[in-house]
């Protein structure tokens, strides 16, 4: 069996024409749905429709988290970008042509109703094939049925309240029975959870890719379900939806309340036991923390090897830490080019590192120091003076080019740090020709003006002085003229990985029983993967500000959040995950700093400049429905605010 990704190209041309009506929910051209399921051939690729809808997350510019919080940002214009969910971040959302509109697909969103409804007409007609065993029908209708309860999901956690399509309408339904009704944000949950049981319980759906099965990477499995099941309701638990004040008097035209006002614990207990359930059933099939540290070719020590294992945790293919990796998205040159910068002088092709997808100064902050602990806890570190500067000694070598004079900020923090970002000075282990041993010179990012990383144009330059070095395939190696577009090792984007269900577990726990050691076990193991202390050993060891931080629920819970900014940044999660937890309005009413990129020397290179200030108000915690759905469909409701 083929690859999704390479039968999509033909899935969508099979895909059936669109009634265009309100969910589109009422099937049409009936002649096509028999004969669609007439054959095995043609089955498989209706059920590749059916993929299709997925969010193409493995692009900057179809993943809806990477750019609408403040993470990324681009130089003003943007060029060679989508800004559809960029324009979120400007504060530009709107009703009448809403961006990322995923409700009936439009500005970068997929129609994932009319996905839901396909799956629906695959699972009503999936019998009817003739040529096909039994078991390989309760397969493919159970990946159906996945991709139905995700694509619930999803608009569930962009829109909150959203009608609950079980199945499609007949074609006879007349014009009010197709006026469907917003359902509340509790009832989506239950029936997106029923969806997932029912697909674990079948014993068709496999619980792993192996052997022959190989060639259907991106095809749902058993533990892809439960991870998803226990983000589903973690998400369900947080503040967002769980005793959410803000949208009690949202009611739909019956009369019923869309969200209920009341906080319940018990969400947060259930979520907890799925998230170990999907931990313990994912160990059980070798899921693990990634610890591979890249080629055995590769010559490094041990300050390159920690930086390695957390790099390829999230772009080497078929790593023990990906439960769920998305064939149909392919981090490609798209991804990777507009990360990095240039490290190494001789660069002369036009088909260069573009470096223009640029992290904030408030991303490079973040990170925590070596020991564990947030930039302003540490006693050791000095906070006032971060934007002073320092000299690089021997000692710092594989971080920062030896002897350069450049910002304190850049020393002494974290792995995760030097494995995430590029920075001016910042060491770049691998990615070009004859950078892979580090007994020879490495490259390095000199981001200075009319520097070789510097912007040379219009375009093609971080706004902010610094680079996404963990998007890039450690095996993708810069020819020696600058030449990245032919030397690209693609790899499928990670959807969900161990270390994130590990950080939902500990978030969960948490809001369960506050500190135990089971709670911070699952947050230690994602620490001690990275290179620093255990929660315990940072915050009561001798450089915190603060013993015993951790021990209240609402200190561990801020630990917690922050530990999931760093371990999942630049994935797209932050956005979800600022929103979910009601900080949002916190997080992203604040300014978008970088570096002054148009200075050459050091004292005035590292002087941060104001880029944007973000406003973020609270009817932003939800999508708008655009104007047009609303008229069409008078049963709907607008979302609080629009």
């Amino acid at each position: 069996m083929k690859k999704i990704k390479l039968l999509i190209l033909i899935a969508v041309t099979g895909l059936l024409g669109s009634c265009n009506k309100f969910l589109d929910v009422v099937p049409d051209n009936i002649a096509t749905i028999e004969y669609a399921f007439n054959l095995r051939a043609s089955a498989e690729k209706f059920l590749f429709t059916c993929y299709s809808y997925m969010p193409a997350n493995g692009h900057f510019n179809t993943n809806p988290g990477f750019t609408a919080a403040d993470e990324i940002w681009y130089a003003n214009p943007p060029m060679d970008v989508s800004t559809n969910f960029y324009n979120i971040a400007l504060g530009l959302q709107n009703v009448s042509s809403p961006y990322g509109n995923f409700w009936s697909g439009s500005r970068g969103g997929k129609p994932l109703f009319q996905g839901i409804r396909d799956c629906n007409i695959f699972i009503e007609n999936i019998d009817k094939v003739t040529e096909m065993d039994g078991w390989e029908k309760g397969r493919w209708k159970a990946e159906a049925k996945f991709l139905k309860a995700y694509y619930h999901f999803y608009l569930m956690r962009m829109y909150g309240p959203i009608p609950i399509i079980k199945e499609n309408l007949p074609i006879s339904a007349s014009p009010e029975e197709v006026k469907v009704y917003r359902e509340p944000v509790d009832d989506v949950v239950a029936y997106i959870v029923q969806l997932l049981d029912e697909v674990y319980e079948d014993p068709n759906l496999p619980e792993t890719l192996g052997g022959a099965e190989q060639s259907e990477l991106g095809r749902i499995t058993k533990p892809i379900v439960l991870a998803l099941k226990a983000k589903v309701l973690v998400t369900a638990a947080s503040p967002l939806f769980n005793g959410n004040p803000e949208y009690a008097g949202l009611k739909d035209k019956r009369g019923v309340n869309l969200f209920n006002p009341v906080y319940d614990q018990k969400k947060w207990e259930v979520a907890a036991e799925a998230c170990k359930t999907a931990i313990d059933y994912c160990h059980s099939f070798g899921y693990a923390l990634n610890e591979t540290k890249g080629l055995a070719t590769y010559v490094i020590n041990d300050t390159i090897g920690t930086q390695l294992k957390l790099r390829t945790a999230f772009t080497s293919e078929g790593n023990t830490e990906v439960i769920w990796a998305n064939t149909n998205s392919m981090a490609d040159v798209n991804m990777q080019r507009w990360s990095m910068g240039i490290i190494k002088t001789g660069a002369t092709s036009g088909s260069g590192p573009k470096g223009l997808l640029a992290p904030t100064l408030k991303m490079a902050e973040t990170f925590y120091t070596r020991n564990g602990l947030p930039i302003t806890e540490d006693k050791s570190w000095d906070y006032d003076d971060r934007y002073g500067l320092r000299v690089s000694k021997e000692a710092d070598r594989y971080y920062v080019e030896l002897d350069s004079n450049t910002v304190k900020l850049h020393f002494d923090r974290e792995p995760r740090f030097y494995a995430s970002l590029g920075f001016d000075r910042g060491i770049w282990f691998g990615n070009w020709v004859d950078n892979y041993n580090v007994t020879k010179p490495l490259g390095f990012i000199r981001g200075r003006s009319s520097e070789i990383s510097a912007r040379q144009g219009i375009s093609n330059y971080s706004i902010t002085g610094y680079w996404i070095k963990k998007l890039v395939n450690l095996e993708t190696a810069v020819a020696a003229d600058g030449n990245i577009t032919n030397n690209i090792v693609k790899y499928p984007w990670p959807e969900i990985r161990l270390s994130d269900l590990y950080l939902l577990c500990a978030e969960a726990l948490n809001e369960v029983n506050g500190y135990t050691s089971e709670t911070v076990g699952y947050l230690n193991a994602v620490r001690v993967r990275a290179g620093i202390p255990t929660v315990e050993d940072s915050w009561d060891g001798p450089f915190s500000k603060q013993i015993g931080y951790y021990r209240s629920k609402e200190n561990l819970r801020k630990i917690i959040h922050q530990e999931r900014s760093v371990e999942l940044a630049f994935e797209g999660q932050r956005f979800w995950d600022l929103k979910r937890w009601k900080e949002a309005h916190r997080e992203l009413n604040q300014p978008i700093r970088g570096w002054d990129i148009t200075q050459k020397s050091a004292n005035s290179y590292y002087r941060p400049v104001l880029l944007f200030n973000q406003h973020f108000t609270m009817k932003e915690y939800l999508w708008p429905i655009e104007t047009k759905e609303m008229q069409t469909n008078r049963n709907l409701v607008q979302n609080v605010g629009w």
